[in-house]
């Protein structure tokens, strides 16, 4: 039966968004894989994206009423995600933000549809958890609810303290997040592939030294 998680990396690996090799995070961290979302940038990946990321949704059995992409890379997330999810027979309105306010035509700082009901934030990861926090008063502030948040892919990797991005972003604002794959999944995606077992070794201890479980930090 196929995964579409396991399927999702096989794709980003595919498409050379997903990397192995050694890679200095922001955090100063020896990475042995590299993830780079912005590699998704011609129209067959963007729409293959976009269906991922609706399955992932469906999936979650999240509920919401829209969603809503933070500029700039949330953009073309939301727009890929609605349409992916039109064709599944779910067709929901969606809006993203501008930067900078607009002082003529229709004016304001949000885009497309009225921001109201429970607005579901897309985007690519969370890394400090800054997009997510904006979006989150920024949707309030419209008298909308944030419902929670989709990305691609959660690295299960600790943050500053002893928790990863993804689950600081769950505790503090009390928000699901949906991912397409977790780093579990690729070691579901590793393990049967022979000619990779040197990266997934290294992923492992890389895993061992900055990872967390979905429950908490790993020891």
């Amino acid at each position: 039966m196929s995964n579409f998680r396991t399927d999702f990396i096989d794709f980003a690996v595919q498409r050379g968004v997903l990397k192995f090799g050694e890679f200095v995070t922001k955090a100063g961290r020896l990475s042995p894989y590299f993830f780079n979302a912005g590699l998704f940038n011609d129209g067959d990946s963007l729409r293959r994206l976009g269906q991922f990321y609706a399955e992932a949704i469906l999936a979650s059995g999240v509920q919401y009423d829209m969603l809503f992409g933070p500029a700039y890379k949330g953009i073309p997330l939301a727009s890929a995600i609605v349409i992916a999810l039109a064709e599944k027979g779910h067709n929901v309105p969606y809006a993203f933000n501008r930067k900078e306010a607009k002082d003529h035509g229709e004016g304001g700082t949000v885009v497309g549809a009225p921001l109201s009901g429970r607005v579901l934030i897309v985007d690519d990861v969370i890394s400090a958890g800054t997009s997510v926090r904006e979006s989150v008063n920024l949707i309030r502030g419209m008298g909308a609810e944030p419902a929670g948040v989709a990305i691609a892919l959660d690295r299960m990797e600790r943050g500053q303290g002893a928790l990863s991005a993804v689950q600081e972003v769950e505790r503090q604002h009390g928000l699901p997040v949906v991912a397409i794959a977790r780093l579990t999944d690729l070691f579901d995606y590793l393990a049967p592939r022979g000619d990779m077992a040197q990266y997934l070794h290294k992923i492992e201890a890389y895993r061992q030294q900055y990872g967390v479980t979905l429950d908490g930090p790993q020891g």
